[in-house]
């Protein structure tokens, strides 16, 4: 499993990177698409959609499996990854720069304080 430094994890195997004072993105984990295997399907919520940390905001599908992505954090949805429609495996080729899946505006920035670190992660796996 390969982590990405700056990143931090939900224990659901989501990432949230914050990008300065822009929205934070969101993503799964090398370990989870690793998991998962080969991914064919993504569903995603719509811009402006409100998330729940916690509760989930979609659907990564798989060879193997369905799987469930939870909100790591709460906030208004500000942007999808369109490219996923067409090419869901950029999620196993590259989870984080090309296969991340939404951009997120945190309505409480407090929630990320809960999130694990990467060592922390690495440790959870």
């Amino acid at each position: 499993m390969s982590t990405t430094s700056g990143l931090l994890y939900a224990k659901s195997h989501e990432w949230v990177r914050r990008d300065g004072d822009s929205p934070v993105t969101i993503g799964i984990s090398d370990y989870a698409q690793n998991s998962l295997g080969d991914i064919t399907f993504v569903e995603l919520p719509k811009v402006g959609d409100q998330l729940t940390k916690g509760d989930p905001f979609g659907v990564v599908e798989s060879v193997k499996a369905a799987s469930d992505l939870y909100a790591p954090i709460s906030g208004e949805v500000v942007e999808i990854n369109g490219d996923l429609d067409q090419a869901p495996e950029k999620i196993n080729q590259s989870p984080v720069e090309e296969g991340w899946l939404i951009r997120v505006k945190p309505s409480d920035p407090s929630e990320m304080e809960s999130l694990l670190s990467e060592e922390d992660y690495a440790k959870s796996v």
